[in-house]
């Protein structure tokens, strides 16, 4: 398992030339797993904030970069995570 992990997407080249070196194939080529929960770590994120980014509305671009498929493992029922946070 390879891993690229940015604070903000994939919002200029050398960070998308890095993904792709990375993947050693074209976006187009290759299948992502979309994991939105770590954003509910911040006081900002809430579950609004993981439907932006799932659905390309959000200024983190990582979804929409054209991936071959894209999955989403949603995880906002952790015990982890205070009800106060998602149950709204």
């Amino acid at each position: 398992m390879k891993l690229l992990l940015t604070s903000a997407g994939v919002k200029n080249p050398s960070i998308r030339q890095a993904l792709v070196d990375l993947l050693g194939k074209p976006v187009e080529e290759a299948d992502a797993l979309c994991i939105p929960t770590a954003g509910y770590g911040h006081p900002m994120g809430s579950p609004a904030g993981a439907w932006r980014f799932i659905t390309g509305r959000s200024t983190t671009p990582m979804c929409e970069l054209g991936w071959r498929s894209m999955g989403v493992l949603e995880l906002t029922a952790l015990p982890s995570i205070g009800a106060e946070r998602w149950l709204p």
